[in-house]
């Protein structure tokens, strides 16, 4: 059997498509696309958005690929939002599979959880919006109140309201500071917990500086 093969070019585009009964609607300056039986390819250029159920994308490019557009992937100036966990976000490349819900954020990376006021930055998060977990990588900060966290390597859990740091951690918080090499915390309760090489050093009312060595927690 012959295979269907449909190219096509369309400029200044805008129009909604029904895919697994999900609304995806899109528009740019300039689209360029082809589809066949088993996977669909549309680019999208100039001025570029997508706003599916659960996500909304703004970017110089995006791309949608694989059978029934499965896969989303952005470069550029990124700015979006997802409306299912209520997170605002920006970087320059983006990878979203909308079967995993999975997605990839990657470059000068920042992402905000408005519900919370926590504000992330870093070079990668993955964030899976069934979980509502994120996964960050290099250079990771994350501000949280007057928590300052830093690290190579954080997780996120949005629904317990915890983080774990790890490689070279350490948290601010006022004056004080918590060095380990691992930290963990309560972001709801503000509880700290300091595992390995533990150090810092704490600030009372009477601006009296004290130094804490090998503590295990606190």
């Amino acid at each position: 059997m012959k295979k269907r093969f449909l190219s096509f070019v369309f400029i200044s585009v805008s129009f909604p498509l029904f895919l697994f009964s999900e609304s995806i609607t899109f528009s740019a300056d300039r689209m360029t696309g082809s589809t066949g039986e088993n996977s669909e390819y549309s680019k999208l250029e100039g001025n570029a958005f997508i706003k599916t159920e659960t996500m909304e994308i703004r970017a110089d490019e995006i791309i949608l690929s694989g059978q029934d557009f499965r896969f989303i992937t952005a470069n550029g100036k990124i700015v979006g939002k997802s409306s299912e966990s209520d997170f605002d976000f920006e970087c320059e490349q983006l990878e979203y599979d909308r079967d995993t819900e999975l997605v990839i954020l990657r470059g000068n990376v920042s992402l905000v959880d408005n519900e919370n006021e926590v504000k992330a930055t870093a070079q990668l998060i993955e964030f899976d919006q069934n979980t509502e977990i994120a996964n960050m990588q290099i250079s990771v900060k994350l501000i949280q109140k007057k928590n300052v966290c830093t690290g190579a390597i954080a997780v996120y859990n949005k629904k317990e309201q915890t983080l774990d740091l790890k490689g070279s951690p350490q948290i601010q918080k006022d004056k004080d500071l918590f060095k380990a090499n691992e930290i963990s915390m309560n972001l709801e309760t503000e509880k700290i917990t300091l595992d390995g090489k533990v150090r810092g050093s704490v600030t009372d009312s009477g601006e009296n500086s004290k130094s804490q060595e090998e503590k295990k927690g606190e």
